[in-house]
């Protein structure tokens, strides 16, 4: 292990990272994708100090193909710009750079500031930077051209010992952002860690923050835990934690109710979790519209009498699907597709099923 220095307010060299060498850490560069290699290495080439970062540095540590590598640089945005053509600035309050290779994007954030607290959006140092993220576990940062991690908050010994652990003070966490309750559920339970006591406390009593989440938030965190090859078990430990009710309240008020609708619907989405990718094309379905199927299911199975039915009763049964996972408002394409899939399953072809994303 070595060391990174820095200066403090009296401008000594104190000690203000470890860092963690590849026969350590053990990452193997080839899992890596080498666009992100790429960038990282022009942009430091430039003069840029710049690491993957995040939930990447996370997965490689626990030996899982991350879904995404992000970037973080000390190069700004307009800067970023310039030295790469194939790239856009987004987002206007917290401008990002987006860098396109071909259907890949790769997103580059440049350091910010913890002079306004973990949502500012002033440009700053890596050391300020570290300190604006959720969780130590997605705190650290990788340099795949020295093949080194660089970690300021101890998140390597956290993710050893499985422990989720808060950067932000927990007086503040869920208050600046109700989403990172979700969000520490959903790394607990992919990577298997523990969320401690008083982390669990905090989650359960910070519960109804939830309600001041835009619909559009609640929708896209959802699509993401149904891709998850672990839904059930975070929905259902959402559930527990009284925070799904904030999700899906009308599939809630069942489950609290009926112990039989319980059980059918968490084994619904356990079955989502064997569900082959590759059979997706077989069935001309989505991975999204797989999810959403297995969200209401059970409760258009419970308003249908399969004998009877036909294609006629799709649009009705799809207005209920609607309403049934309001507040959240999936793409009207894929929540017709899982219908449509819903229906094929009991032999009735529903032919004009596409028209409905467009009501």
């Amino acid at each position: 292990m070595r060391y990174r220095y820095s200066k403090d307010a009296d401008k000594k060299l104190i000690r203000s990272a470890q860092i963690w060498t590849v026969e350590e850490h053990k990452i193997i560069l080839s899992e890596v994708d080498p666009l992100a290699v790429y960038i990282c290495d022009k942009l430091s080439r430039e003069g840029f100090e710049t690491y993957i970062v995040g939930g990447a540095v996370r997965d490689l540590l626990l030996k899982k193909h991350p879904k995404d590598f992000d970037i973080a640089s000390a190069a700004t945005p307009s800067r970023i710009k310039k030295i790469f053509s194939n790239s856009r600035i987004i987002g206007k309050r917290f401008r990002l750079v987006h860098i396109f290779f071909g259907d890949k994007i790769f997103e580059i954030a440049t350091f910010r500031s913890a002079k306004d607290g973990a949502t500012g959006n002033t440009f700053g140092r890596i050391e300020e930077d570290v300190l604006r993220r959720d969780f130590t576990m997605n705190a650290l940062f990788y340099d795949p051209r020295k093949e080194l991690v660089i970690d300021f908050v101890g998140g390597f010994h956290d993710i050893n010992r499985k422990r989720i652990k808060s950067l932000i003070p927990m007086k503040i966490i869920f208050e600046e952002d109700p989403v990172r309750m979700v969000r520490a559920v959903k790394y607990a339970v992919i990577s298997e860690f523990k969320i401690p006591f008083f982390l669990r406390k905090k989650i359960k009593e910070s519960a109804s923050l939830l309600n001041k989440i835009s619909s559009s938030r609640l929708t896209e965190e959802m699509i993401k835990i149904i891709k998850s090859p672990c839904a059930a078990k975070i929905i259902e430990e959402l559930e527990f934690l009284d925070l799904y009710i904030h999700f899906q309240p009308a599939a809630v008020a069942l489950i609290k109710n009926s112990l039989q609708f319980r059980q059918r619907y968490y084994k619904t989405l356990s079955g989502l979790n064997r569900n082959d990718v590759h059979d997706c094309g077989k069935k001309n379905s989505s991975i999204l519209s797989l999810g959403l199927s297995a969200l209401v299911r059970d409760y258009i199975d419970d308003n249908i009498d399969w004998e009877t039915a036909g294609e006629d009763n799709y649009k009705q049964m799809f207005a209920l699907a609607r309403k049934f996972v309001l507040p959240m408002n999936p793409p009207r394409i894929e929540l017709g597709k899982a219908i449509h899939d819903i229906f094929a399953e009991h032999n009735i072809n529903v032919k004009r099923w596409r028209c409905l994303d467009r009501l």
